[in-house]
């Protein structure tokens, strides 16, 4: 064999152990709601909720790898839609995504059931520029799934955020979990 080829085995094998798909856990965010989450995922401490996710409703629960780029979400807040709304709302919701993206690319947009239920589904490639002009930093990209749904009164809003260089790395993963949303 020669030795180039030896090489490019060698490359391969290692390029391929370096991410092996996450082991999953069910967890149990509340007495309606679960998720598989990877087992490493760990929930984050309210001072890191409040610097990454600074909105007036906080979330109830946000869960992050072990070296905290990819990150998980729910928020729950009251709503005056029902889950016939969704379709008319998905086109707001996308709206809003959009507005707060410089550049967004769509793979999905969507409403679709998950485990008996219709969600929202988007899932994009996101850029974020600094349009103050301050600085020459280079756009912020990410992968990321968002859902939306309804259950009773209360709107769901699922995340989850991945950085743009470990998009393939995370799709599958990441499709995977977000189709395991159970609210019973």
């Amino acid at each position: 064999m020669n030795m180039r080829y030896l090489a490019f085995l060698a490359i391969l094998l290692i390029a391929g152990v370096a991410f092996a798909q996450p082991k999953l856990k069910k967890v149990n965010i509340s007495k309606e709601l679960s998720i598989l989450l990877p087992r490493d995922f760990t929930p984050m401490p309210d001072d890191g909720i409040a610097r990454q996710y600074p909105a007036t409703t906080k979330p109830l629960a946000v869960y992050t790898s072990p070296n905290g780029q990819v990150d998980f979400s729910v928020t729950q807040k009251i709503s005056q839609f029902r889950a016939q709304d969704l379709g008319m709302m998905r086109e707001f919701y996308k709206a809003a995504l959009m507005e707060r993206h410089s550049k967004i690319d769509f793979i999905r947009d969507e409403v679709t059931q998950i485990n008996g239920k219709d969600h929202i589904v988007f899932e994009y490639v996101s850029s974020v520029e600094d349009d103050r002009g301050a600085s020459n930093l280079a756009p912020v990209q990410k992968y990321s799934i968002v859902q939306y749904t309804i259950s009773g009164n209360q709107m769901m809003i699922f995340t989850f955020h991945v950085p743009f260089m470990l998009k393939n790395d995370w799709q599958q993963p990441a499709r995977e979990i977000m189709g395991s949303i159970n609210i019973k």
